[in-house]
């Protein structure tokens, strides 16, 4: 489990642009990496949204925002399309990185238990350390409440 006030471990996957992207990539800038289980659902599509229509804000911080899921490349680019999402989108299908920054959890809903991805958020500095974690997040409000931490920082 990571916490606050660690370095985030660098990793690298897939992008909805079919290049390979890895953390270190972004060294100097301040992100917001965000897990969500499903690309086209009512929460993921809503928290996706709210980046989106904040991302101006974010630009004018210089924070760049990335989103990782166990969906495909192509699920990406299909969600990315439909949405007119303006940050990068990474496939994480064998749960790999959702393994090492602890999002890949036990869920339960109606009764039955299985194993989901955890709707996670992290705000890492210009220097990989990680100076938030959001646990169980509520799309909601979620974009909005990340930016005004950065600004805080």
């Amino acid at each position: 489990m990571l916490n606050e006030g660690e370095e985030a471990p660098d990793f690298t996957l897939h992008a909805d642009d079919e290049r390979e992207v890895s953390l270190s990539d972004y060294q100097g800038k301040r992100l917001v990496l965000y897990f969500y289980p499903k690309d086209g659902t009512p929460g993921c599509t809503r928290e996706a949204t709210e980046f989106r229509d904040l991302m101006k804000e974010f630009e004018k911080e210089d924070i760049v925002i990335l989103g990782v899921s166990k969906d495909s490349v192509k699920s990406h680019q299909k969600f990315k399309q439909k949405h007119d999402l303006p940050f990068i989108l990474l496939s994480d299908p064998e749960g790999k990185v959702l393994d090492l920054y602890g999002v890949w959890k036990e869920k339960s809903l109606y009764g039955r238990t299985f194993m989901g991805t955890e709707r996670t958020t992290f705000l890492i500095d210009e220097k990989r350390i990680i100076t938030k974690i959001y646990r169980k997040v509520k799309a909601k409000g979620h974009a909005q409440a990340c930016l005004l931490d950065l600004k805080r920082a």
